[in-house]
């Protein structure tokens, strides 16, 4: 990409006053001489007498891009975008504006700004070099673009996915808890109820249960006499001796 081209010696039409002429001659002159921040002042004073001053507005645009100022000399080119394209050196216009938006990296700027300077000079072979560059960035701008659509596409459906599966887990997981729950629950009902129930017997066999201790206990009565009766009929013998 060849330097940005700066014009800096502009015809005004006789209208505009003789002030404004001086001050644009002055801020050629500081230009020239590298005194860019002295030029900045004399080139708004000369939009302060016409702002539609073409002449002024791309001057400034120009001192400005030197100050790597590309912001406001895109903004100094915009205003008189419709009026440029009528002015004798309207192909260094849209150059410059061109070289302002690769400066910005602006590349769709750049591509029409080149577009239009080489409709007007088509045998600027800069420009047509600056104009493939700055198609050749915007392709590729809009790849990356698209590259980034799609991995953020891609990473949405992954963290649908992800929260898919934790909720399905989260609820397989809950229905396990209710289920175990639910089992610990009857568990313990189960338990309860053993617990409570006591056997039922028929009066019947609550009768022969009955007689059967009372039977007990008279055979162990029963023996219990017949040891006391053998020891008093022991110590008898023993007396009658």
């Amino acid at each position: 990409m060849r330097k940005f081209l700066c014009i800096v010696m502009l015809l005004v039409s006789g209208s505009v006053a003789f002030g404004q002429k001086a001050d644009l001659r002055r801020g050629n002159r500081e230009f020239k001489k590298g005194e860019y921040a002295k030029a900045d002042i004399s080139y708004r004073k000369a939009l302060m007498l016409d702002t539609a001053s073409v002449a002024a507005h791309y001057n400034l645009a120009n001192n400005l891009y030197r100050q790597e100022n590309y912001d406001e000399a895109a903004k100094q080119l915009d205003a008189v975008q419709l009026t440029a394209s009528e002015v004798e050196f309207a192909s260094d216009y849209y150059y410059n504006h061109g070289d302002v938006a690769i400066a910005k990296e602006d590349w769709q700027t750049a591509v029409n700004m080149f577009k239009e300077a080489l409709r007007r000079n088509p045998g600027d072979l800069d420009a047509k070099e600056n104009y493939l560059y700055a198609r050749n960035k915007l392709q590729e701008q809009q790849q990356n673009q698209n590259q980034n659509q799609d991995q953020n596409q891609n990473q949405d459906q992954n963290q649908d996915q992800n929260q898919d599966q934790n909720q399905d887990q989260n609820q397989d997981q809950n229905q396990d808890q209710n289920q175990n729950q639910d089992q610990n629950q009857d568990n313990k009902k189960d338990q309860q109820q053993q617990q409570g129930q006591q056997p039922q017997i028929s009066p019947q066999q609550a009768q022969q249960l009955l007689q059967a201790i009372q039977d007990k206990e008279k055979q162990t009565q029963e023996k219990v006499d017949e040891k006391k009766a053998q020891a008093l009929k022991s110590r008898k013998k023993e007396k009658n001796w």
